[in-house]
């Protein structure tokens, strides 16, 4: 099966238990009794794309949520360090390693970038907190297009190969059709692109067949009926896409899914780790992150510390499988 790629710039679903979240009468401060975190030092928290995007909103929410209930008793200095694909901010972080005091969120771009560019770091280098949760696409077409559902589409694509956007190059956006296309027998042309924006301009020109995206970010625009859900890549279908099936559902289940989570430098001291686990188990417990995840249509997907990084090192090991059997790198 062949795939072009047309460039415009530049995950495995995880098999943890899904938290179940649920809101706390007291939220309580983390019992571990250590000098850390100290009130006298500002944490330095990286943001590796910019502002608006999903790993944007992601930590804004966590940091609200700390200030709110005064879980960190110091000053947080959030900063957008983008470029590369999340090179640039995760390449700051890794650069202050044993620094307790910096921190960042991940990205399916945490796992894919490292495998497409000479990155000095790997996904688990870094010291694990928490994966919160996992992200999924939505396959959509113009509201406009003929096609009504998945159906149509796969028998549309069958006799003629149509082309599919998706931001980034070579990452879910990417992963996620290629998997499906083999697994329903079809053929597609990728088209990538820099920004959701960018993408979904293309699409309501009829520049593109389809696209794929996360839900939360193109929620209005299905609504609106501008779009047309066709299929969604995760294993439940939010009620936001009430009706749309999950590619499981059609038989073409593909097990990925993009990892939202938390990390530190490599090499933080123990007490910083333990604290940041610990102070995660409350967070998650909270109204306002349970608002997060379903306005984000985010499946609340747990998993904490070491157990972090073995998923890490996992989902890096079949991105990396998937993607050379394609001969999307090499």
């Amino acid at each position: 099966m062949t795939k072009t790629f047309t460039s415009h710039g530049p995950w495995l679903r995880a098999s943890a238990l899904a938290a179940i979240v649920a809101v706390p009468a007291v939220l309580a401060a983390p019992a571990i009794a250590q000098e850390y975190p100290s009130a006298e030092e500002t944490l330095d928290w990286t943001i590796a794309f910019g502002p608006g995007g999903g790993n944007d909103i992601m930590a804004r929410t966590i940091i609200d949520i700390l200030t709110t209930y005064d879980l960190y008793p110091g000053d947080i200095a959030p900063e957008n360090r983008a470029g590369g694909s999340g090179a640039v901010g995760w390449g700051y972080l890794f650069g202050q390693s044993g620094n307790g005091y910096g921190i960042s969120t991940t990205s399916g771009s945490f796992v894919t970038t490292p495998l497409q560019a000479d990155t000095p770091w790997q996904p688990e280098d870094f010291t694990p907190v928490a994966l919160l949760a996992t992200d999924d696409l939505v396959l959509v077409v113009n509201g406009s297009s003929e096609i009504q559902n998945i159906e149509e589409f796969i028998a549309a694509a069958q006799a003629s190969p149509m082309n599919i956007g998706g931001t980034g190059t070579v990452n879910v956006d990417f992963i996620v059709p290629t998997l499906f296309a083999q697994r329903a027998g079809f053929e597609f042309d990728y088209v990538s692109f820099n920004s959701m924006a960018d993408q979904t301009t293309a699409l309501l020109s009829d520049a593109l067949d389809a696209m794929v995206g996360n839900p939360g970010e193109i929620l209005g625009l299905i609504e609106s009926g501008e779009l047309r859900p066709l299929v969604f890549s995760g294993q439940n279908t939010p009620a936001a896409l009430e009706g749309v099936p999950t590619m499981g559902e059609l038989g073409y289940d593909i097990g990925v899914s993009m990892p939202r989570g938390l990390i530190l430098a490599p090499d933080a001291p123990a007490e910083a780790q333990e604290w940041w686990i610990a102070t995660m188990q409350q967070v998650v417990q909270t109204p306002e992150w349970a608002t997060y995840i379903e306005s984000n249509t985010l499946t609340p997907t747990v998993i904490y510390g070491e157990d972090f990084r073995t998923f890490l090192e996992n989902t890096k090991n079949g991105f990396e499988e998937v993607l050379r059997s394609v001969g999307a790198i090499n």
